[in-house]
């Protein structure tokens, strides 16, 4: 039998596709990345996983895991390789409101378990633009940040449990439900972030939370970044750290939206440089039912705070959500960043991490010195200002790849004087596998390469990512 064969009799040969059935698997979102793979593979358990990478492994076939296909680094890539997918493993088997948590298949679509958990009154509160196709497995290996970082923290912090299947098939069972277990090495966070390198994530038992009874939305303009960080320190502190997301959105970013979204309105009646979408949630009766005055505690709270910044001077200008529909329209206006990123020409596009006082530092040294390399290149940046994670992306006057090169170097030069890191929540795939290469510690790498041999020593497991060859 063939190695596709033997694998058919194993997950049923309708489960195994090939050719024109394969092609919907074979490019990602950005349409930057494609790949014919050998087959793509649907198998509907961990065991039928297992026995895929048993088989693969005898014979040292590359194997691609792949889940919504939402990623931005390339890292499903599958040239020839076996693709092997998670969207049958979709169960979510089990809402445990006592324990609050959930333990779910990695093929579980993020929205679908957005709304399970909020039929007890529960969040699973990761949240990205992608939401309504991003799966559970993906967002684990990616490490995936979002939104609500500031809160609630990355993929990582929400996750207890694993079920990873190693190259050689072997089911490792980390399944547990809880908080505190020193029980050796941590290898449920070994593999998350891991892309697939290390082991296939299979299921998972993940953190809920309660759900917010009240939100207060707000789009603010401030005079400058120092000012916005203020105003976020002093709502963290003034809410006991009830402030959900505090994303920076710079005038480059609103006119760019603008041009590819025409419907869309700006936020204010006047253009602003610093603008910054607020989000307070309020879990406690006390800041979310409606006082004697019908104002829900939570949203005077925030409109008295940027009242006084305005008194102050340090605040432009002001919309407070008054409805869901106002509240979803500043939202859409934020998760549209995929499109203005990925959509406007050649680009080069970077995600990065920062101290939260040396953001504004970013901006100005970074601008001049892709001016020198492309002086026709244009920038928009958008970033999850409370955690320190900007999106920048460059788009060029040419497709050169020699200027595309120089321009992400100069990323990486201003990230580094800084003290920042040239990942933040996209991962690393195949864009950035050079920049590891010349910016992670040598021996960082050496202890990532020593890794990968131990746990899969025929380097079946998504090849060519992640980590850079010696």
């Amino acid at each position: 039998m063939s190695e596709l064969e033997k694998i058919a009799a194993v997950i049923g040969q309708d489960r195994v596709l090939t050719g024109a059935a394969a092609a919907p698997y074979s490019t990602d979102w950005t349409g930057a990345y494609s790949c014919t793979p050998r087959a793509v593979l649907r198998p509907g358990t961990a065991q039928e996983v297992a026995e895929i990478l048993k088989i693969a492994n005898a014979t040292g076939t590359a194997v691609v895991p792949v889940s919504g296909q939402t990623g931005l680094t390339g890292a499903t890539l599958a040239e020839d390789a076996l693709m092997l997918s998670v969207d049958r493993l979709n169960t979510i088997s089990e809402i445990n409101v006592a324990g609050r948590t959930a333990t779910v298949g990695a093929g579980v679509i993020l929205s679908n378990l957005h709304d399970a958990a909020e039929a007890h009154n529960l969040i699973f509160p990761l949240t990205l633009g992608a939401r309504g196709s991003a799966m559970i497995g993906g967002l684990l290996s990616t490490n995936a940040g979002g939104s609500n970082v500031i809160r609630y923290g990355s993929t990582r912090g929400l996750c207890l449990g694993l079920e990873v299947v190693l190259a050689d098939g072997q089911i490792m069972n980390l399944m547990s439900a809880l908080h505190k277990d020193n029980s050796g090495l941590d290898l449920r966070n070994l593999m998350i972030g891991a892309e697939g390198t290390l082991g296939i994530i299979t299921a998972a038992v993940l953190k809920l939370r309660p759900k917010p009874q009240a939100y207060a939305t707000a789009m603010v303009a401030v005079p400058s970044l120092g000012d916005a960080l203020d105003l976020l320190h002093r709502l963290q502190d003034e809410t006991g750290g009830g402030v959900e997301a505090f994303e920076y959105m710079p005038r480059s970013y609103i006119d760019t939206h603008l041009r590819l979204f025409p419907d869309a309105r700006p936020p204010f009646e006047e253009p602003h440089d610093v603008n910054i979408l607020i989000e307070v949630a309020a879990v406690m009766n006390r800041d979310a039912v409606p006082n004697d005055s019908g104002k829900t505690p939570v949203v005077d709270h925030l409109e008295a705070t940027l009242a006084t910044y305005l008194e102050e001077g340090r605040l432009l200008d002001a919309v407070i959500a008054q409805n869901e529909a106002q509240r979803s329209a500043m939202w859409k206006r934020r998760e549209d960043a995929g499109h203005v990123a990925f959509f406007g020409g050649t680009y080069v596009n970077t995600d990065v991490a920062l101290p939260l006082d040396r953001i504004a530092d970013f901006e100005t040294m970074l601008t001049p010195r892709l001016k020198a390399i492309d002086p026709d290149a244009t920038e928009v940046i958008v970033a999850h200002l409370g955690d320190g994670n900007i999106h920048h992306t460059s788009y060029v006057s040419r497709n050169d790849p020699a200027v595309m090169d120089a321009m992400v170097e100069a990323v990486e030069d201003v990230v580094q004087e800084l003290g920042g890191s040239f990942s933040a929540e996209h991962g690393i795939g195949v864009s950035k596998l050079e920049t590891m290469r010349r910016r992670k510690d040598p021996v960082a790498l050496d202890a990532m390469r020593a890794i990968k041999a131990a746990l899969d020593p025929k380097g079946i497991l998504n090849p060519g990512k992640v980590i850079p060859a010696p």
